[in-house]
């Protein structure tokens, strides 16, 4: 397999923690140069140690992805940096409450949306034409299992990610029909043990009292049962499915048959994951 990432400068975003981190170090050590960035500064300084423990040229920033000024402003830095933007890989993202649609805060709805949506398209806007200049640019973003199969109480996370989805597709129409040199992949993680949850865990003492013991009972649930590969595992598997020219990229074995099942049955999966979901999450 060709190393299509030496010497290429990588723009990662969401890389104080998880999929992030792993993937900064999965590209240090592959030989790439890199820009990190997160919305917490302490833990992507860390990332950025890391990587330059393993020879990589790194700079790092606090960057808030829905922030639009702040995205174009951290863009000029890259390049002011590096002279060019050969990958970028939007991955900054945010769980959503479990709550059923009609009980969702609106503010809720609009941060994950914020996050997972806006951020994707302000990072894109900025550094694709980056990406083109290049003459050998690749654009991922981290969709979710989510970003092809719905699941209840989750309505803002599954939009943002089938949005995720949607965008990355239509940009990779573009790049092919406008004849522009950007490969373009979507990743679909399922059950990758990110701090994602551990977020999650330290909200539940913000929800009301009588919704606690099942956010907890359910978290548990993730944590033990579904969240099963590390992120370094994914990491990996990403990379080496970019080496691969793999354009849509599944993570663990059960979000595959789940995609299996959705192409098989568009409509008819719905039942069939909602009584699997009642067994396991009662």
């Amino acid at each position: 397999m060709s190393n299509i990432f030496r010497d290429r400068v990588a723009v990662v975003t969401g890389a104080g923690s998880g999929i992030g981190r792993a993937l900064s170090l999965g590209l240090a050590q592959r030989g790439a140069k890199l820009a990190i960035s997160d919305i917490e500064e302490g833990p992507v300084e860390a990332t950025a140690n890391m990587a330059r423990d393993n020879g990589a040229d790194v700079i790092a920033d606090r960057l808030d992805v829905t922030d639009r000024a702040a995205f174009s402003a951290y863009s000029e830095r890259v390049v002011a940096a590096f002279g060019r933007v050969n990958q970028l890989f939007n991955n900054a993202g945010i769980a959503s409450r479990n709550d059923p649609f009609v009980e969702m805060p609106a503010e809720q709805f609009d941060r994950v949306i914020s996050v997972n949506l806006d951020g994707v398209v302000n990072g894109t806007r900025v550094f694709l034409p980056h990406l083109i200049a290049s003459g050998e640019g690749h654009l991922v973003t981290i969709s979710s299992l989510n970003g092809f199969m719905a699941q209840p109480h989750m309505s803002p996370y599954v939009t943002s990610k089938f949005a995720v989805r949607g965008l990355t597709e239509a940009i990779r129409q573009e790049m092919l029909y406008d004849g522009h040199p950007v490969e373009v992949t979507v990743v679909h993680p399922g059950g990758v043990a990110t701090n994602i949850a551990s977020r999650k865990a330290s909200e539940i003492d913000q929800l009301p009292a009588d919704k606690q013991a099942a956010a907890r009972r359910r978290l548990k649930v993730y944590q033990e049962k579904l969240l099963t590969m590390p992120p370094e595992k994914a990491a990996a598997e990403i990379l080496d499915g970019m080496e691969r020219g793999r354009r849509r990229i599944i993570l663990t074995s059960k979000a595959k048959r789940l995609d299996y099942l959705v192409r098989l049955m568009p409509s008819g999966y719905i039942p069939i994951v909602t009584k699997k979901l009642r067994e396991v999450f009662g």
